[in-house]
């Protein structure tokens, strides 16, 4: 055998066995081993049926709606170009005579703007307010006055080229949200949203926004998505699809 420590120095020599001492340790990490396997066992179990050890949280089943409002994003409303638009889960109210709107209120988005009849471009496109006005709503005359049977289209800019514009903020709506519309009567027509939608402009949802409706509808229209900078437009259109609940006289 080779000597491993320095030549001069005395080998020590060979310590004693204690077999005494190696039982009891064994013994010991046997028992530790069988504490950990029962406590890992015994949380399975608990987790496996908490409501019967009195550890069932209410979050565990709270409905989205029920979260703090702005905690969670509502998803956009998605279907195919033909599919009907949204309603609300809230009961029509019955349609009125026409008349001109003169002005549009949305509390949530703190929107109060004033509203002009636009008509159609000569390339066959419905005209926009000019952009050196932003807060102006478009409606567009050919289609329906807010609060008679059908869509009532208008339409508002996202942004301009220095500052947003009125409907900046149109996706932050949410399902259930309220919409007002002054009309020239002195009638304010209060639609409720059913859906907000993304909608690309190449596959832009025209049955779906002027299509005819039985109840009186609001479809809110402006840019969204990415801007692109070659023609000087956004990819895709926002879309507030809005029904009639109520109506009153100011």
């Amino acid at each position: 055998m080779v000597n491993q420590y320095p030549y001069g120095s005395p080998v020590p020599p060979p310590q004693p066995q204690d077999d005494g001492g190696k039982a009891l340790r064994t013994t010991l990490l046997v028992a530790a081993i069988a504490g950990v396997v029962t406590v890992v066992a015994g949380m399975f179990i608990v987790l496996g049926s908490p409501e019967e050890y009195g550890l069932a949280s209410d979050r565990d089943s709270l409905g989205l709606t029920a979260q703090p409002d702005g905690k969670a994003e509502q998803a956009l409303w998605q279907a195919d170009p033909d599919a009907p638009p949204p309603l609300p889960q809230i009961q029509p109210a019955a349609a009125m005579l026409p008349s001109t709107p003169v002005r549009l209120k949305i509390k949530r988005l703190g929107v109060d703007a004033p509203v002009r009849s636009v008509g159609l471009a000569r390339d066959g496109t419905i005209q926009v307010p000019p952009a050196d006005n932003p807060n102006l709503v478009g409606w567009y005359r050919n289609m329906s006055t807010p609060g008679e049977a059908g869509p009532a289209v208008l339409l508002g800019h996202k942004d301009t080229r220095t500052r947003s514009a009125v409907f900046s903020r149109l996706p932050e709506l949410r399902n259930g949200d309220t919409i007002e519309v002054k009309r020239q009567d002195g009638v304010t027509a209060v639609f409720t949203v059913g859906g907000i939608e993304q909608a690309d402009k190449k596959t832009f949802p025209t049955e779906r926004v002027y299509g005819p409706q039985q109840n009186a509808q609001l479809h809110l229209i402006t840019c969204g998505g990415a801007y692109n900078r070659n023609t000087g437009h956004y990819t895709d259109n926002v879309i507030v699809y809005a029904t009639m609940t109520s109506s009153y006289r100011s």
